[in-house]
């Protein structure tokens, strides 16, 4: 048995205790597929589950990381061999099943997808859940009708993980994007990332009337609450706002206003289910739509004795873009360079 290290969270009767720690391949969960962990990411709900701030995990011990990147080393799937390339995310990977905070994992090869060319595991894994939500929620805009002639599409939260590319990926796709931030010295990131137009946070944070002056045909919306009760009363008619974030709270100070005097339509999209011929789909066509150098621009890529740091500190919303853990195989474990990175 190979030992290996992991940030593992525990939980006593004195409270909840996060660390960096050796484990052994005896003691991974269930899966058919193991995989040697290359590179995996920080996202806002891995934050809070080290920290303790949201009920994310449902079962202590627990390894967080809900994104993966990696090779498989064995596989009893008849979908994977080993030396295949793959990439999990979210299905339940850091809240129920250990996850990507390690540099060994046991999965279901129904949560996996091979690594479309030309992305790399860095490249996925700047992706990840947030990348895949993004694209979620753009596919939910275009099952709805939408289109890029419509008018203009807001994106919020934008200099976020799943706001990054919700940009990026409506620009790609053709629209006239006006991204949401409160972070004034982030317009040059969102400018190259394809936004058209900057709309400081403050215009959408206060309390508002339930039907405003119409500004845009679609939205994704990270943040919810207050900000996305105004996103709909701003919506024109027949358009549509996807909403995949709740950090700004669960509650939706709204009305039925802009749903039965301007027809507009509320999509909720998740991303957690592994609906995993969704996913390779999704894959397939961030591999096709989206520039290696704008997938990069987005990315910091950390070393994993960084990670439980930056885990706690992205709760507090000062991170740009995605924080993706460079686990180290690249120094001399199985993955080659050319595999491993850019």
């Amino acid at each position: 048995m190979t030992d290996f290290r992991a940030i593992r969270i525990e939980k006593d009767g004195h409270g909840q205790h996060v660390d960096y720690v050796v484990m052994s391949e005896r003691d991974l969960m269930e899966g058919d597929v193991d995989v040697d962990v290359a590179f995996s990411a920080i996202n806002y709900k891995d934050g809070l589950a080290v920290t303790g701030n949201g009920p994310v995990v449902r079962r202590f011990p627990m390894i967080p990381g809900v994104d993966l990147a990696g090779r498989v080393t064995r596989s009893a799937h008849p979908d994977f061999a080993s030396g295949d390339i793959v990439v999990a995310t979210a299905c339940g990977l850091g809240e129920a099943h250990f996850g990507g905070f390690a540099e060994k994992a046991r999965l279901s090869g129904d949560w996996l997808a091979k690594l479309p060319p030309p992305l790399t595991p860095a490249r996925a894994m700047t992706v990840g859940t947030a990348g895949l939500t993004a694209l979620f929620c753009v596919l939910a805009l275009e099952r709805h009708g939408a289109r890029p002639q419509d008018g203009l599409a807001v994106v919020t939260g934008a200099a976020g993980g799943v706001g990054s590319f919700a940009v990026a990926l409506l620009a790609k796709a053709g629209w006239r994007v006006a991204a949401v931030t409160g972070r004034a010295g982030e317009e040059d990131y969102l400018k190259r990332l394809g936004a058209t137009e900057i709309i400081p946070r403050e215009e959408l944070a206060a309390p508002g009337k339930p039907l405003q002056t119409q500004r845009f045909a679609v939205g994704v919306d990270a943040v919810g609450g207050v900000t996305l009760a105004n996103l709909l009363a701003q919506t024109r008619f027949d358009g549509a706002v996807a909403a995949c974030g709740n950090v700004g709270g669960m509650d939706l100070p709204a009305n039925i206003a802009p749903f039965i005097l301007r027809g507009v339509s509320l999509l909720g999209v998740e991303s957690v289910r592994p609906r995993i011929a969704l996913r390779r789909e999704a894959w397939a066509r961030i591999a096709r739509d989206l520039d290696p150098d704008a997938i990069d621009a987005m990315s910091e890529i950390i070393p994993f004795d960084d990670a439980l740091t930056r885990a706690r500190s992205i709760v507090s919303g000062q991170i740009r873009g995605r924080l993706v853990i460079d686990m180290g195989l690249k120094a001399g474990r199985s993955l080659p360079a050319q595999d491993a990175g850019a």
